[in-house]
C-alpha cells in the first residue's frame, strides 16, 4: 500500500530535478592556454619537479603527479619513459619480462591481449615461459598445435650446456611453425605482435621468438568495383597486403620483383610495400618514393587516399598525379613500363608513379580489346570527357554572347523555351549543376538498391518539375543531361572529380567573357598542366615536352605487336620490351616464303 501512495504522490506533486553537474573537460597545457610565468617561478617548479622524481629499477624514471600534473615537461619525460622501455633489451628473468609486457600493453585494462604461461619441460627440469599475442588477430589453431602443443608436450631433450642450446633446441627442433623470428629488442617484438603475430618468452633466454599466426577477418577476392572491364580478369585487390602483394606476383613470376617494406605512421604502425622491378625501374625514381615514404612524421595512416595527399607533387592541382587502382593487372603493367607502386595495408587501392595526363585516360580493356576497338572507346571517352568539361561553359558563352554562332530556327525555340523562366541563364545552370551533384552524392550514400533508384527517379521527378514550374528551361535539362553522361565516360574516379570543380569555373568565366573567358581559362590550365611533374616526370609528356618512343600508345593506340619499346620519358634501365619482330611466325612465314622463291 504504501508503493502506491509513493507513486500517487510522485503523479500529482512536481518536484523540481536536482540539478546535474555539467561535465567539464580539464584543458591540457599548450603555448596558448597556458600563463606565462616568471623565470623565477619557473626555476622554482622544475627544483621541485626534480625533487620530485625518483628512479625505478632498470634506469626507467617514474613521474610523481603532483599539482602541476598537466606540465609539459612532465609529458615529454613520460615519453621518454615509455620510448626508453620500448627499446630496452628483454631480460633473462621471466619475470622481468612478464611485467615489463604487462606494463607496455596497459595490462589488465587492455581486455583483448592473451597471455598464457607455461612450462617447457625438459628431462632434467621445467623451464618457464609465456606467450602473449591479441585475441581476433591471430588464428588459434595455428597457435595451439605448431607452437603452444610442441612447446609443452614434445620437449624431452637433454640439454647439458648452457642456456644458447636450449634456444638453439627450441627453435631448431621443438617449432615447426614455418615463420619464426628472434628479436632482443622489445620494440621490435611489439611490432611483430600488433601485425597478427605472437612472442614467445622463455626464462634464461635473453631474446624472444616471434610467430606470424596472423588469421584476423578479411574480404575475399572480388571483382573491382571503380574499374570494371567487360574483357579482362576479374579480380580485384582486398584490405590486406600480402594478398594484394600475391596477387601482383601471381601474373609477375620475376625474381627482380623487388618488394621493400615500410611502416608508416608512428601509432599506427601501418605496413607499406613499395614493389618494383629492379633491372627496369630508374633507380632515381625509386630512391625518391622510398625516401618520400620514409620522411613522413604523422601518428596515423587509414587508407592510400591519404598516403597520396602526403607524398604527391603539388596538393592544388585539380588533376591527379598518382593513379589509385584496384586492379592487379593494371599494376603489373605499370611496373613492366618501370613505374613504382606502393600498396597499404587496410587500403584495396594501389598507388602507381609517375603518371602522366595520357595514363589517366587509359582504360585497362584498351589492350586487351584489337586496336580499332580500342581506340574507339579512346575517341568516344575524349568526346565524353570535352563534353562535361566545357559543354555547360559554352552553353552559355553562345546563349550570352555569340548567338550568331546558333541556326535561326534553334535560337528561336531556346528562347521560347525560356521566355517564361524568371533566372538568368548562368543562375539557371548552376541551379541544375548544384541539383545533379546532389543527386549523384545521394545516390552514393544510400546503402544498398535503393541509391541507383533514387538517382534515376530522383533526376526525372526534379527535372520534370522544373520545367513544368518554369524554373529551368528544357534546353537546359539536355544540356545538364549529357554533360553528366559524359562525365562517367571518365576511366578514373580521381579525374571525374577535377573536371567536375573545373567545370562551374568554365561556368563562370564563360558568362563573364564568352569564348575569351573559356580560351583564357584553357589556356591558364594548359600552363597549369605543363608546368606540374609526378615525380620528375613533366605532366603532360609525350607532348610537352616532345619525347620518342611514347607515340606507339599515347592518344591513340597502335596494335599490340608495334609498341617495341618503354615510355623514354620514364628512362628505364631497358627500354625495350619486345622484339623488332614479336611474331616470330611472320619472320618463319616469310623467310620460308623467300626460300620456295629461290
Amino acid at each position: 500500500m504504501e508503493g502506491y501512495k509513493k507513486i500517487i504522490k510522485k503523479l500529482l506533486f512536481f518536484n523540481e530535478p536536482k540539478k546535474m553537474e555539467r561535465f567539464v573537460l580539464k584543458e591540457t597545457s599548450s603555448k596558448e592556454n597556458r600563463t606565462e610565468d616568471s623565470a623565477e617561478n619557473n626555476a622554482e617548479k622544475d627544483k621541485q619537479y626534480r625533487a620530485r622524481r625518483r628512479k625505478e629499477p632498470g634506469g626507467i624514471r617514474k613521474i610523481d603527479r603532483g599539482t602541476d600534473e598537466s606540465s609539459k615537461k612532465e609529458k615529454e619525460i613520460q615519453k621518454e619513459d615509455e620510448n626508453k622501455r620500448k627499446d630496452s633489451e628483454v631480460s633473462v628473468y621471466l619475470s622481468h619480462n612478464l611485467t615489463s609486457m604487462k606494463r607496455l600493453y596497459n595490462i589488465p585494462m587492455n581486455g583483448d591481449v592473451v597471455i598464457r604461461e607455461f612450462d617447457i619441460i625438459l628431462k632434467d627440469r621445467a623451464v618457464g615461459a609465456f606467450i602473449i599475442f591479441f585475441d581476433g588477430m591471430t588464428d588459434r589453431k595455428v597457435i595451439n598445435n605448431n607452437i603452444l602443443q610442441p612447446l609443452m608436450m614434445l620437449s624431452s631433450l637433454e640439454i647439458k650446456k648452457a642456456e644458447e642450446d636450449i634456444a638453439e633446441y627450441i627453435k631448431k627442433q621443438i617449432l615447426p611453425h614455418n615463420q619464426m623470428k628472434e628479436f632482443t629488442s622489445y620494440r621490435k617484438i611489439m611490432d611483430e605482435v600488433n601485425f597478427g603475430g605472437c612472442a614467445i618468452f622463455v626464462d634464461g633466454i635473453a631474446k624472444a621468438f616471434t610467430g606470424d599466426v596472423k588469421g584476423w577477418e578479411h574480404r575475399g577476392v572480388e571483382r573491382p568495383n571503380t574499374e570494371l572491364v567487360i574483357r579482362g580478369p576479374q579480380e580485384g585487390f582486398t584490405e590486406t597486403i600480402r594478398t594484394n602483394t600475391a596477387l601482383i606476383r601471381k601474373r609477375l613470376k620475376d625474381e627482380d620483383l623487388i618488394c621493400q617494406n615500410f611502416e608508416i605512421g608512428e601509432r599506427s604502425n601501418t605496413p607499406c610495400s613499395m614493389m618494383y622491378i629492379k633491372d627496369i625501374a630508374n633507380e632515381s625514381l625509386v630512391e625518391e618514393v622510398a625516401k618520400r615514404l620514409k620522411s613522413l612524421k604523422v601518428d596515423y595512416l587509414s587508407d592510400s587516399g591519404e598516403l597520396e595527399q602526403f607524398i604527391e607533387d603539388s596538393s592544388f592541382l585539380p588533376a591527379p598525379q598518382i593513379i589509385a587502382t584496384e586492379r592487379p593487372d593494371r599494376v603489373a603493367t605499370a611496373l613492366t613500363e618501370g613505374r613504382v607502386a606502393v600498396i597499404m595495408h587496410g587500403s584495396p587501392f594501389v598507388l602507381i608513379m609517375p603518371i602522366t595526363a595520357e595514363d589517366m585516360v587509359k582504360s585497362p580493356e584498351d589492350n586487351y580489346v584489337r586496336f580499332p576497338y580500342g581506340n574507339l572507346f579512346r575517341l568516344i571517352r575524349y568526346f565524353g570527357i570535352a563534353l562535361s568539361l566545357l559543354l555547360p561553359g559554352l552553353y552559355i558563352a553562345i546563349t550570352n554572347y555569340h548567338q550568331e554562332m546558333i541556326p535561326t530556327d534553334l535560337l528561336f525555340s531556346i528562347e521560347a523555351a525560356r521566355e517564361m523562366v524568371p533566372f538568368p541563364s548562368v543562375i539557371e545552370i548552376l541551379i541544375m549543376e548544384i541539383a545533379f551533384e546532389l543527386i549523384r552524392e545521394a545516390g552514393i550514400r544510400i546503402p544498398g538498391p535503393i541509391g541507383p533508384t533514387l538517382g534515376i527517379i530522383g533526376a526525372l521527378i526534379l527535372g520534370q518539375a522544373a520545367v513544368a514550374a518554369n524554373i529551368v528551361s528544357p534546353v537546359l535539362i539536355i544540356i545538364v543531361a549529357v554533360t553528366g553522361i559524359g562525365s562517367f565516360a571518365a576511366p578514373n574516379f580521381s579525374l571525374a572529380f577535377s573536371f567536375r570543380i573545373l567545370r562551374f569555373a568554365f561556368i563562370i568565366i564563360g558568362a563573364m567573357a564568352g569564348f575569351l573567358g573559356i580560351t583564357t581559362g584553357l589556356f591558364i590550365y594548359g600552363m597549369w598542366l605543363v608546368s606540374a611533374k609526378s615525380f620528375g616526370v613533366p605532366f603532360l609528356v609525350p607532348f610537352g615536352p616532345k619525347t620518342a618512343n611514347a607515340f606507339t600508345d599515347s592518344i591513340l593506340r597502335a596494335p599490340i605487336w608495334k609498341q617495341e619499346r618503354r615510355p623514354d620519358y620514364l628512362n628505364p634501365k631497358d627500354d625495350r620490351r619486345q622484339a623488332p619482330i614479336s611474331r616470330g611466325w611472320m619472320d618463319n612465314g616469310s623467310k620460308g616464303e623467300d626460300e620456295d622463291e629461290q
